[in-house]
């Protein structure tokens, strides 16, 4: 099994201003996803590459011994870009510079560092274990459920639930519905290599985390991870 590990980081953060390079328990933020990615290298023999544009996150990042060539193009480093595209790309790059295929792609998200190197093997367990699986990607429990407690407007102007949920009398009744928590993300190459590269695809599985584990998008977010790197959590 050939196996490329990508960090992905770009500069320009709206919500948080520097959120891939700012301090969260003594160590930038991408410091804690390059840990990772570097044991889960030993662990399965892989390559490890850098995504970025930013030179400042590339001098970081070195310091913490991910030391890349690979540079971002601009258009894949705006907001209206998805993320597969920016991985697929960086996979060609390594592929050129290791002279070699790779048949997985395994993604750590710098913004969603609460996991251990146990959710990664297991993720990708799952995805060797499905010959038909194109993806899969860490989930954790959903607060709210879209087929009985969140809404949307209507075509109408009115508001109803978001999935038709009539057939549903409560929330236990309803399909459980996972968040995306943005951690760790595994591609088959297949789902790569094509046209429209997306992580959700019609064969996706799901590895749901048994513990705390979110995505950093507001700043209130960082500061609720940062109370847990206080207190001493550990994965």
């Amino acid at each position: 099994m050939n196996m490329l590990i990508t960090v992905c980081g770009r500069g320009g953060s709206k919500g948080i201003p520097g959120k891939n390079i700012k301090m969260l328990g003594g160590r930038p933020l991408i410091a804690h996803t390059i840990e990772m990615a570097l044991k889960a290298a030993e662990v399965f023999g892989a390559d490890v590459e850098l995504s970025t544009d930013s030179e400042e996150i590339r001098r970081v990042a070195g310091e913490w011994g991910l030391k890349s060539d690979y540079v971002r193009p601009d258009f894949l480093a705006n907001d209206t870009c998805g993320k597969p595209e920016a991985i697929r790309d960086v996979m060609y790059y390594a592929e050129g510079k290791h002279g070699k295929r790779y048949d997985y792609v395994l993604d750590l998200d710098v913004t969603s560092p609460l996991r251990s190197l146990d959710d990664v093997k297991e993720c990708v367990r799952l995805i060797e274990g499905d010959p038909e699986a194109l993806t899969v990607f860490s989930v954790s429990p959903c607060r709210r459920n879209p087929y009985f407690a969140m809404v949307e407007r209507k075509g109408n102007g009115y508001y109803g639930v978001v999935c038709d949920g009539s057939m549903y009398k409560s929330r236990q009744e309803s399909p459980k519905v996972y968040d995306m928590n943005g951690s760790i993300y595994v591609y088959r190459r297949e789902a790569l290599d094509c046209e429209n590269p997306r992580a959700v695809t019609p064969r996706s599985i799901v590895y749901e985390m048994p513990h705390v584990c979110f995505d950093l998008d507001e700043p209130e977010d960082f500061d609720y991870m940062e109370w847990q790197f206080e207190r001493g959590l550990k994965f």
